[in-house]
């Protein structure tokens, strides 16, 4: 087996805070896609189904770079792949700051969401390949929820002072910042290029890809129109600001709450709690008439996602140690945010947020029944914490 230098694999200090800021850029979707859209309709004047395109022409990109990326992981050349592909969608996002007509900006998106996706599917496939997937997960998803809060408390005041290019200059900084990041990206030692790297991934682990993507698609169709929802329901852009840094700052908890809970927690009755509580929250969130209930709702939302994911995140490196399929981890939650916010703004604009419910209600019970399978399939092995 290679040994690898002190100090170089992912379980190492430097390791680690480099898959944190790694992490963080790749997947910053998660975090900016109610600011992201709400500043493409704001400040470039494109109605919801226009400006949930552009944002859809990213994470496309970003599942084309995962789908290509993950069957190939172990041969990859992950340092180049990840200063490049960080380096290459800060430029995108540069010339995105610059431009203003829908094919530039979509056009643009779309380059940095194939460039970054190829770099967050190496960052993802290399915490699959550390001493404890679950642990490190956790780590990094907590470095997002910090992350987040700065995000929600800078971004939109400074949007709503200077427009909506300061959110791609924003987005190039941070893309220029993890490339700089990247030069000292972790190695990680070769055992499942030796052993197992060919195999076919076990259904369980896709019924759990196809699960994570269903909850993935819930994510992005309500919290991409949680700005507008908020808005046009006559509560003030002022307080939907404040919502999404409560929102930050309560999603500070569910990856290191699910750290602490690795041993005491089945995975699996995770995601089928977690599968209809998150549908349940987009219901509220598109239904409340009051800012109370929508502000409890929506400062909770993301959180479920979060939690569940840790769990899962765990799970599936158990039934795949090579890495392959968490590097497919941006294709899972990216499939579903690609179409989401296009879809939303579509279903939103024809059938109102009446529709946006029945739709989340839908998606909520596809992602039970294939966490249902994953436990019929995975059966006692499946079922253990790690």
């Amino acid at each position: 087996m290679h040994i690898l230098p002190p100090g170089r694999g992912p379980d190492s200090g430097r390791g680690r805070a480099i898959l944190m800021l790694c992490h963080f850029v790749g997947m910053v979707d998660l975090v900016a896609l109610p600011v992201w859209v709400g500043a493409l309709v704001q400040h470039y004047g494109f109605d919801l189904e226009h400006a949930g395109m552009i944002v859809t022409a990213f994470l496309l990109g970003a599942v084309a770079a995962s789908l290509f990326a993950a069957p190939i992981f172990n041969r990859l050349p992950r340092l180049a792949c990840v200063v490049g592909g960080y380096g290459v969608a800060a430029l995108a996002f540069f010339g995105a700051a610059q431009a203003t007509s829908f094919p530039v900006l979509a056009g643009l998106h779309l380059v940095a969401g194939c460039a970054a996706g190829m770099a967050l599917s190496v960052t993802h496939g290399t915490i699959g390949r550390s001493g404890n997937p679950h642990k490190l997960f956790a780590i990094v998803g907590t470095a997002l929820g910090v992350a987040a809060v700065g995000f929600y408390a800078a971004v939109p005041p400074a949007i709503a002072a200077h427009g909506g290019s300061v959110l791609f200059k924003v987005f190039a900084g941070l893309m220029a910042l993890a490339a700089l990041a990247a030069l000292g990206f972790p190695q990680v030692a070769s055992r499942a290029e030796q052993a197992g790297a060919a195999a076919p991934l076990p259904r369980a682990a896709w019924w759990a890809i196809f699960g994570v993507s269903s909850m993935a698609l819930n994510q992005a169709l309500t919290y991409s129109m949680l700005d507008r929802v908020g808005i046009m329901r006559g509560f003030s852009q002022e307080q939907v600001n404040q919502l999404l840094v409560v929102c930050g700052l309560v999603n500070l908890l569910p990856a290191a709450i699910a750290g602490l809970l690795q041993k005491r927690l089945n995975p699996v009755r995770v995601a089928l709690v977690a599968a209809p509580l998150q549908a349940i929250l987009a219901v509220a969130i598109s239904q409340s008439t009051g800012y109370t209930g929508y502000a409890l709702a929506a400062s909770v939302y993301a959180a479920v996602l979060i939690f569940m994911h840790t769990f899962l995140f765990g799970l599936i490196a158990r039934l795949d140690p090579s890495g392959r399929a968490l590097a497919s981890t941006p294709a899972m939650m990216m499939t579903g945010s690609a179409i989401g916010p296009a879809l939303a703004g579509a279903v939103a604009m024809r059938a109102g947020f009446d529709g946006l419910a029945m739709l989340a209600v839908g998606v909520g019970a596809a992602a039970t029944l294939f966490f249902s399978l994953v436990a019929r399939r995975a059966g006692a092995a499946a079922a253990q914490t790690i």
